[in-house]
């Protein structure tokens, strides 16, 4: 199998920009990833483009070029930056290309994400009655998790307050303010168990990555990033509801365990090799749930490993070393690959004040996107 490296990256930082199209973001994005690779938009074979609000993100040729390449729109809720790295990865692998592209980019309004149950063949009760609030479901997951697993709150609020705390040193971030655990639980609670600053918010932004064989690395960086696997997996059993897909239902495993897993394997890699992480924390409970699915730790040792500072940057294991979603926010068709954006400035030295110390050399990247699908993405110099 074709080997593939990561060669350049670039973010269009998130936020609010105003009018700003969510093309013209992306397009930034993708510039900013060709500039950091040294390639020119012509070079590009094949791209696959993310998006959420953009019915149709192939259109993101009409800034950066009509080469007439083969450009695809990639959605698969929060798993799509996974998604559409795994996509041109493949493309490279099987011959398609020689180099290319996975750009992601959204614009979403203010306020709470919320999803068209008719999408999924369910009555339109379900989400008029709040069922289908996605503040509503992480926090009744969270609940059933701390009482199962006897974790307690503070573990989430030391998460979110980690999490701002490496926003505040990380120049995109959207939010840059660190705030204590004690500020997070006294802060108003949006569903028990989770307060104001314990989950991300919906906003605006873009990612880029480029791609090439990893024989043809060379000629774009000396320091290339080399992906080991990619992995997508949906889940195996249940609704949309409480109970599926991130809790395990009648023996099936979260679609998560299955992929990272798989990843592992296609790696040659285990948990303990692995140096950066970044996990999907939507919520401050969905990260401590994800440490475990992920397999880095047992179900219930997340709170010994947050009181010994294991996921801090200074840590044995530092998550969401740019404050994640908590800190900068959540446009579905970027987030995944500003994951990738962050790893690959860990593992090539080049993070600033939240470089993580000892010269990390692998790095994960992880996805959960409703109603059931997830994304794993394992790196290495």
């Amino acid at each position: 199998m074709t080997d593939v490296a990561v060669v350049g990256v670039g973010l269009h930082p998130f936020g609010r920009h105003g009018d700003k199209q969510a093309l013209l973001m992306g397009a930034e994005a993708a510039r900013a990833a060709l500039a950091d690779a040294g390639a020119q938009w012509s070079q590009v074979q094949t791209a696959y483009v993310g998006s959420h609000e953009v019915s149709n993100p192939d259109a993101i040729v009409g800034w950066l070029g009509l080469t007439g390449i083969p450009v695809r729109g990639v959605f698969n809720g929060c798993a799509t930056g996974g998604t559409s790295l795994q996509m041109a990865a493949e493309a490279i692998r099987h011959g398609e290309a020689d180099v290319a592209m996975a750009i992601g980019m959204d614009k979403h309004p203010r306020g709470a994400f919320a999803a068209d149950p008719s999408v999924l063949g369910l009555p339109s009760w379900y989400g008029q009655t709040g069922m289908f609030l996605t503040t509503h479901f992480f926090g009744t997951k969270a609940t059933r998790y701390l009482h199962d697993h006897g974790v307690s709150a503070e573990a989430l609020a030391k998460i979110a307050a980690k999490n701002l705390r490496n926003g505040s040193i990380t120049p995109h971030a959207w939010r840059r303010k660190p705030l204590t655990p004690e500020q997070i639980l006294a802060a108003p609670v949006v569903n028990h168990p989770l307060t104001q600053y314990m989950y991300c918010s919906p906003d605006e932004g873009a990612a880029a990555v480029v791609l090439c064989r990893a024989d043809l690395a060379s000629k774009f960086t000396s320091t290339p990033v080399y992906l080991r696997s990619s992995v997508l997996r949906s889940r195996r059993a249940g609704a949309f509801d409480v109970n599926s897909p991130s809790m395990p239902l009648d023996g099936a495993p979260s679609p998560t365990v299955d992929a990272s897993k798989a990843a592992f394997e296609e790696a040659g890699l285990g948990p303990d090799e692995i140096r950066v992480a970044q996990l999907q924390d939507t919520d401050a409970g969905s990260e401590l749930i994800h440490m475990a699915e992920n397999g880095f730790c047992k179900d219930g040792e997340q709170e010994q490993w947050i009181a010994e500072g294991a996921t801090e940057i200074t840590g044995k294991l530092p998550v969401n070393t740019d404050g994640g979603l908590i800190a900068n926010g959540e446009p579905i068709g970027a987030s995944g690959l500003r994951q990738v954006y962050e790893i690959v400035l860990q593992l090539q030295g080049r993070a600033g004040d939240r470089q993580v110390a000892g010269d990390p050399k692998t790095g994960y990247t992880h996805l959960y996107g409703s109603p059931g699908a997830s994304a794993v993405s394992i790196f290495s110099r």
